[in-house]
């Protein structure tokens, strides 16, 4: 499939964030490789378009087949779900984490349908979308919910270092004790599939352990032993090139350095921040495991620059290439 025949949905993200300044920056410096449609708001593309004096055309239509191809414009689904007058940039607020969420499902339903061919999602606000109502971890969880998807994981993906996660959104306590052999050897197998899926024949597959020094045969803690190994072993039976437990203070310098394609990690923050540190502008979000293609920004709303031209389009773009290298298959 060509670039030119496969169609990105970008949803918008929280309205009062920088999501809108990325996608309209992402158009005006031509740097989508796609055709896309913006799942949003119009009046508020319009309203940053004005303030930061983007040249860019706003096209809003009412059905995919009308989304045209064209350097400069911004082809967008408009939901008018939010009220510009009443909406102020920068806040924590339940209309636009309503809107935020609703962009989503959106994109979703249009995926699942056929209608797009991957989902790309701007940043939403947790404390906005609890504030509406909504109870969701992330993203990720609504993905997994309106796809029916059981066996997903968190991986992030960058040219220097790739991660997936185990375990995500919960508190540390909580992580530690999730950590389960099947959860491990699920993890595992989603990795081999991505990465296959994105033209690695043979991913070479990093565990990293859970406790300091991979547990040190025991005397820093059980869940190598218990846990992680038997998913290994398993893993070799299926053919998947996994290596481990691996420390977790020497694994990432020996991904970076090229032993591994990707590292699966135990929780949020073991694989969040040598990514972020690695590459805090370019980092993509994909969600392994889905029906439908969904990769994401890896980072937040960032209230404190929302609608001042400050925010950078890096991480919109990456995740637009992989979608486009996920869909194109």
């Amino acid at each position: 499939m060509a670039d030119d025949k496969i169609i990105t949905g970008i949803t918008m993200g929280d309205p009062a964030g920088v999501g809108p300044d990325i996608i309209l920056q992402a158009v005006a410096n031509n740097r989508l490789q796609s055709q896309h449609l913006v799942i949003g708001d119009t009046s508020v593309l319009e309203a940053v378009k004005k303030e930061l004096n983007y040249g860019v055309e706003i096209n809003s239509v009412q059905d995919v087949n009308e989304v045209v191809a064209t350097a400069g414009v911004v082809n967008v689904l408009d939901l008018d779900n939010i009220k510009i007058a009443e909406l102020d940039p920068g806040v924590v607020q339940q209309e636009a984490g309503r809107a935020a969420v609703e962009y989503v499902k959106k994109g979703i339903r249009l995926a699942l349908a056929n209608q797009i061919d991957a989902v790309v999602t701007a940043p939403i606000n947790k404390a906005a979308i609890h504030k509406a109502g909504f109870k969701y971890p992330g993203h990720t969880e609504i993905f997994a919910e309106m796809t029916e998807t059981d066996d997903f994981a968190m991986m992030l993906y960058s040219e220097k270092l790739n991660v997936i996660h185990a375990t995500t959104h919960m508190a540390l306590g909580e992580a530690c004790q999730t950590i389960s052999q099947e959860r491990v050897e699920t993890v595992i197998e989603l990795a081999d599939e991505t990465l296959q899926r994105m033209g690695i024949a043979n991913p070479q597959i990093a565990v990293a352990g859970l406790n300091p020094h991979a547990g040190e045969s025991g005397i820093f803690g059980q869940a190598e032993i218990e846990e992680i190994t038997p998913a290994i072993k398993t893993s070799h039976k299926q053919g998947i090139n996994a290596a481990g437990p691996i420390p977790p203070d020497t694994v990432f310098v020996r991904a970076v350095e090229g032993e591994y394609d990707i590292v699966v990690v135990m929780y949020h923050d073991q694989g969040h921040i040598p990514v972020k540190l690695l590459g805090f502008d370019s980092g993509v979000n994909i969600t392994a495991g889905l029906p439908i293609i969904r990769t994401s920004v890896d980072h937040g709303t960032a209230f404190d620059i929302a609608w001042q031209g400050k925010a950078y389009d890096t991480s919109l773009v990456e995740a637009v290439k992989v979608a486009i290298k996920l869909a194109d298959k």
